[in-house]
């Protein structure tokens, strides 16, 4: 995935990137960032509604998007999506895994069909993805980047929530453990860690004030992030000046875990 456009390391013309869940949130987002890099995109999600919908406004920053519906928990369909980005855009040179969900419900009355539905999409879905994308860059030659999109639930503990979390903490292990198997190909694997990030679903809770200002006063930077927050890392992350960084995870929580 090398290039030879000088000092212009952050250039991702010509290259093209999938992101996963890419139709809204953090995913609309960095798929935004890396379209303005000059990356043409491929959305793989569900809803195929707000999918045309973000196509629309990625062309409109003047590169070639499409999308493709994907339940990243079912690999006949990952596979299926991985050849059609391919035979519609040429290769793939970045794979953002960001595609997830998460729920809320007392450890003690989850189920396991609780439990593997959600683990099917927030780590089983990141594992599909990655291979395909994987099989595609390993054959093709010439590296790549896989980047998974994690939680600072990885690392603080998350009553309800221990299927996300423990989705989470998988993900660390699977991007460490890609990012020495791959390396031999120039393919980097890298997650970020997203901290209190203001999407949709998080917009509800931040209406009960004292929730709000718990998080606020806790983070240093006194605020929730922006979804906006997460693309310039991914851009990085997808670019030439990351071509010997691998095997990390870069937190992005406005200081949160450090206070």
């Amino acid at each position: 995935m090398s290039s030879a456009k000088g000092d212009r390391v952050f250039d991702l013309s010509g290259r093209v990137a999938v992101v996963t869940g890419g139709n809204g949130g953090i995913g609309l987002a960095i798929a935004r960032g890396l379209a303005k890099a000059g990356a043409a995109i491929a959305i793989w999600a569900r809803d195929t509604a707000k999918s045309e919908a973000a196509v629309k406004e990625l062309e409109a920053l003047g590169v070639r998007a499409l999308a493709l519906p994907c339940d990243v928990a079912d690999e006949a369909q990952v596979a299926a999506a991985a050849e059609q980005t391919v035979a519609a855009l040429g290769r793939i040179d970045v794979g953002v895994a960001n595609a997830g969900g998460s729920a809320v419900t007392a450890f003690l009355e989850t189920t396991l069909a609780d439990w593997q539905k959600l683990t099917r999409v927030d780590l089983d879905g990141v594992f599909l993805t990655f291979r395909e994308i994987a099989r595609h860059m390993v054959a093709r030659g010439g590296g790549g980047r896989l980047i998974a999109i994690s939680s600072i639930g990885e690392i603080f503990g998350m009553p309800r929530q221990e299927a996300y979390a423990a989705s989470k903490g998988g993900l660390g292990a699977l991007v460490r453990s890609l990012a020495v198997e791959l390396a031999r190909h120039d393919i980097q694997v890298n997650a970020v860690q997203p901290g209190w990030i203001a999407t949709e679903p998080l917009k509800r809770a931040m209406k009960w004030q004292r929730f709000h200002d718990t998080i606020v006063h806790r983070t240093p930077a006194r605020r929730f992030g922006t979804p906006d927050d997460l693309a310039g890392v991914c851009v990085y992350l997808a670019s030439d000046a990351a071509r010997f960084h691998t095997g990390d995870t870069l937190r992005v929580d406005g200081g949160y875990s450090v206070f």
